[in-house]
């Protein structure tokens, strides 16, 4: 299992790669959709990454990922070839991290996959799809932020399946 960020970046440069862009918007439903691919297709049903997906206005929504890209509002995030890790304790111990890949070449298929899929709607259709499922209907309440559960998720697109 991945954390989020990881598979957020790579999401990113792949789309970057293909020319497709991706805001922080489709990069969330796109993470969902991501999720909900490893719950239906891994021999395990297990997730791609272990961070909470909340059910907020708009859709569903990785918490840690949304922060991270929030600076670029609407506009598509380009290609990440570093980021800064934050040292919490020291300030002075922040460094520039090299992008890496650490997918596994299998996980990284998948993924495409979904992305190669979900291109061609736009964000805004990618959140009308979300807000027609149970996943996200049952968890939303206004401002609550409340979690779409993986059982909700396994449910739901197993059952789709």
């Amino acid at each position: 299992m991945y954390h989020a960020i990881d598979v957020s970046r790579f999401i990113i440069n792949y789309s970057n790669e293909k020319d497709y862009g991706i805001s922080n918007l489709k990069l969330q439903k796109v993470l969902y959709f991501v999720q909900a691919y490893f719950l239906m297709e891994t021999e395990d049903h297990s997730p791609c990454f272990s961070e909470d997906i909340q059910a907020w206005n708009f859709g569903p929504v990785v918490p840690e990922v949304y922060y991270e890209y929030k600076q670029y509002g609407s506009n598509n995030i380009p290609y990440i070839k570093y980021y800064i890790e934050f040292d919490k304790q020291d300030i002075w111990n922040t460094r520039r991290i090299d992008y890496k890949n650490e997918i596994q070449l299998e996980d990284q298929n998948m993924i495409k996959d979904v992305v190669d899929t979900l291109s061609k709607y736009s964000a805004s259709d990618l959140v009308d799809i979300t807000h027609r499922q149970s996943p996200w209907k049952d968890a939303y309440k206004p401002y609550a932020n409340n979690v779409i559960t993986i059982e909700s998720m396994k449910r739901y697109f197993l059952d789709e399946k």
